[in-house]
């Protein structure tokens, strides 16, 4: 038979809208987009190249060069210890890129030669060659170096849009000197734009807390506003803020921070700006939301806004997110989408009634794209309305070219102050990524002029994207709605089950729903009360019952159990918000920590039913299942280690007897409802209460009893296996986690794995870090040192009604100690006892 499974469901929105645009006209201008592309070309050609750009240029061209120069950014340049940064050097001076000029190669080859014995005097001079090469990408954000740089590189027709980059904002520390840093280069006298994005303004917070969020990061910027806003009167403007944003979770936040502030009667005549990303399939659809609060705000006389159109830079990070979490990929599935939708909010936002309350920013080096909006908005008169937006030190002769024709260019200008260079790399790599990937417009940029048959390739790309332009308003590639019933789609095989994505309004709203339940749940305390023994009498009966319903239930195929099972994962998914509100009410469970848990117990229904198929095809054997397996699941995790325990012991044919934790005795009762409900009998799997310690022990050394799936203390399997010598027992056991940071490490990333290893799901996870060791120089890295501190400010806990709080209580009765704060131990950081107990 055909099993079906349910999936999480999804909006019934089956086609997309259209909005009212001329695509005709759009499309008629493209041999003219064509023909200025070879003029600006050739008059790029005549401008004199900047040195460090042509020098990179050509090692990215080398087949070996971006390994080369990403490696070197990443192993010599990021690295605090200058030994690591050494033995990296050495390492990657046999890849030296042959276009190197000789002097240059033979200088990294003695580098790499003498930086293991020299590492003080080689390694500096090599991170200084680095730094004058990409010197022109990033500028210096001293006092002393900011201010002649400025000068330089703002000439007549020239702007800047200055960008502070720091440290990862792992907490409030971070994100306050960040935010005072960005009110000091606004302060400045010669700068007059700046870009700042919400996920730098606060430390990080649950995906579940919008609305807390939102105000949290308008109290924080409101003041930044109000800075720029105060530099108007007496024939002066206020200064510009940009939102600037990096992931597609980011995108409903940045829209909400930014009407949310302009919105406050004092910012009424001050124009501020927010970035889209053309590279997201919603990106047309919040040009049209801000484009009607835009217009609603001028008709009531407040000043426009600025829409910066970027093509979007972060797509390895939206794969990681998407693949973690078995979502679908928030992006445009190709180049050509993506560039077809850039076109598409392009042609959209420039209309006279649109302009009028949107100005554009065209953001790109893509000289055809470039050349297509410029075109358009002559034709449509709107030229007043746009401005084109490059990258500092990026095809500098194409960006004279373009700049004599529409006037004037903004500069996406990153400052950096040089104690903190290795914070620019990710920047870095995006840049240096950009000009080797042949699918992008920069892999070509210096040799447009020269090469017919590269101009041939990316004048095809543009041709394909403006022919595939339409009326359309796609719709976004995640439409996850947890408020709805799950959708029947056809099971064949085993796939993990997405967990729910809190970017999408209608799942914040369904989650709001859950934690408004939490104070007055009840779920659960039937079967609980039902399931209390206080005799041996009765709990003797209990197991003698499940011995003898299990003989129907494994004399059942392997398939007639896997279709059980499937169902029991279906049920499992329809009640993910009842499991979700007895874990917050019972354990504390937050919903971020406890949605993925019901995920994986959903995953154990049906990964355990493919696995029951497969065990009537086992060649020359006859599988002979245990009579009955008593499953103790702990308290940390209430929902999807005693679904796996109960759901492996079900698909191999055995009766079980559940007896949860007392403190999640809730939780388990709702998952073994569902597992009822999906057809297990009750009498194959049975749930008990133990009201005495010694009802415990009978039910462990019952001689009925073939097996005891345990999770917990070390010491209670001892206990168990000193009631019964010759118990089958499967435990799974905590014992002392330690994270081990070497010198090699990403110093940001580790501070921040291990702040959460120890501390999330309230320190409870039997993998928890409680022990940290520092290997050599990390043992006094003042920035890892800081960094757990700052992170751990975000683990306090409390009981998680409301979805701001970023984690579950860390004080429960018979609950282990607390993790303390981390204190240092010579090279340890001791964070907590790191064991977990099943009660």
């Amino acid at each position: 038979m055909t099993h079906v499974a349910m999936k999480p469901a999804v909006t019934t929105a089956a086609t997309p809208q259209t909005v009212d645009v001329d695509v005709p006209q759009a499309k008629a201008l493209a041999n003219e987009a064509v023909a200025l592309v070879r003029r600006w070309l050739t008059e790029a050609a005549k401008v004199p190249v900047d040195a460090s750009a042509e020098q990179l240029a050509g090692v990215l061209k080398d087949p070996s060069g971006l390994d080369f120069t990403v490696g070197f950014v990443d192993g010599v340049v990021r690295p605090e210890d200058l030994t690591v940064a050494a033995r990296n050097l050495a390492a990657l001076a046999p890849k030296v890129p042959a276009f190197l000029p000789w002097y240059m190669r033979s200088a990294v080859a003695l580098g790499g030669a003498m930086a293991p014995v020299m590492p003080q005097v080689v390694i500096p001079i090599a991170r200084k060659v680095l730094r004058e090469m990409v010197g022109h990408l990033i500028v210096d954000a001293t006092d002393a170096k900011l201010g002649p740089a400025i000068a330089k590189i703002r000439k007549d027709g020239i702007k800047l849009n200055v960008n502070l980059l720091g440290e990862a904002v792992l907490g409030e520390h971070e994100a306050s000197r960040r935010l005072e840093g960005t009110h000091t280069l606004l302060a400045r006298p010669d700068v007059d734009y700046v870009s700042i994005k919400v996920s730098s303004t606060v430390a990080p917070h649950s995906a579940w807390a919008f609305d807390e969020a939102v105000e949290h990061v308008v109290d924080k910027l409101t003041p930044l506003f109000r800075r720029a806003a105060s530099f108007a009167g007496g024939g002066r403007k206020a200064k510009f803020i940009n939102l600037d944003m990096e992931e597609y979770k980011d995108l409903d936040m940045t829209i909400a921070v930014f009407t949310r502030i302009l919105d406050k009667p004092e910012f009424k005549d001050l124009e501020a700006g927010i970035v889209l990303q053309a590279y997201l399939p919603d990106a047309l659809s919040a040009m049209i939301r801000l484009q009607d609060w835009a217009a609603e705000r001028r008709a009531n006389g407040g000043a426009g806004i600025k829409v910066r159109v970027v093509k979007g830079a972060n797509l390895p990070m939206e794969q990681v997110e998407a693949s973690l979490h078995d979502w679908p990929l928030a992006t445009w599935g190709s180049k050509q989408d993506s560039d077809t939708s850039y076109k598409r909010v392009i042609n959209y936002a420039l209309h006279p009634d649109r302009i009028k309350n949107i100005r554009i920013g065209v953001a790109g080096h893509n000289l055809f794209d470039i050349a297509f909006a410029w075109l358009l908005a002559k034709q449509r008169g709107v030229e007043s309305g746009i401005e084109f937006e490059m990258l500092l030190g990026m095809a500098q002769g194409q960006a004279e070219a373009v700049k004599k024709d529409v006037g004037s260019l903004l500069l996406y200008t990153p400052v950096v102050h040089p104690a903190e260079f290795d914070v620019a790399i990710a920047y870095l790599i995006r840049r240096l990524e950009e000009g080797a990937s042949q699918e992008n417009f920069m892999s070509a940029v210096f040799e447009l002029s020269d090469n017919e048959g590269l101009f041939e390739r990316e004048k095809q790309r543009f041709l394909s994207s403006l022919e595939a332009l339409d009326n359309s308003v796609p719709l976004p590639n995640r439409r996850q709605d947890r408020s709805l019933p799950p959708v029947a789609t056809p099971h064949a095989g085993f796939d993990n089950t997405p967990d729910t994505d809190p970017s999408l309004p209608a799942n914040r709203d369904w989650g709001r729903a859950i934690l408004q339940r939490v104070p007055g749940s009840t779920l659960g305390n039937a079967s609980v009360k039902a399931a209390s023994i206080n005799d041996e009498a009765t709990l003797n009966t209990a197991i003698a019952n499940a011995v003898e319903k299990g003989k129907a239930w494994g004399a059942l195929s392997g398939n007639e159990r896997a279709d059980i099972l499937h169902r029991a994962g279906e049920i499992l998914e329809a009640r993910r918000a009842d499991l979700l509100e007895v874990m917050a009410s019972e354990t504390g469970k937050t919903i971020d920590q406890g949605d993925p848990e019901v995920s994986e117990a959903i995953d154990f229904a049906h990964y355990y039913a493919e696995s029951a198929r497969k065990l009537d095809t086992v060649d020359g054997a006859t599988f002979v299942p245990a009579k009955l397996t008593v499953v103790t699941p702990p308290w940390n995790f209430p929902v999807a280690i005693p679904a796996g325990s109960t759901l492996a012991a079900l698909a191999a044919g055995s009766a079980v007897v559940i007896k949860p934790a007392k403190q999640a005795a809730r939780s388990g009762a709702v998952m073994v409802e569902a597992l009822w409900e999906a057809g297990v009998p009750k009498g194959v799997l049975t749930m008990v209460q133990l009201g005495e310690r010694e009802l415990g022990k009978q039910l462990i050394s019952h001689p009925a009893v073939d097996r005891v799936i345990l999770t917990g203390g070390y010491e209670t399997a001892e206990l168990f296996r000193s009631f019964r010598k010759d118990l089958p027992l499967l435990a799974e056991t905590s014992g002392k986690n330690a994270i081990i940071v070497t010198p090699s490490a990403d110093l940001d990333l580790a501070a921040k794995d291990v702040a959460y290893s120890a501390f999330g799901h309230a320190g409870q996870k039997c993998s928890a870090a409680s022990l940290v060791i520092l290997v050599g120089s990390v043992a006094k890295s003042k920035r890892f040192h800081n960094q757990p501190g700052r992170r751990r400010n975000l683990a306090q806990g409390g009981l998680p009604a409301g979805s701001h709080q970023p984690d579950g209580p860390h004080h429960r009765a018979r609950q282990r100690k607390a993790p303390q704060r981390p204190h240092h131990a010579g090279r340890r950081r001791e964070l907590g006892r790191g064991t977990e107990e099943a009660r």
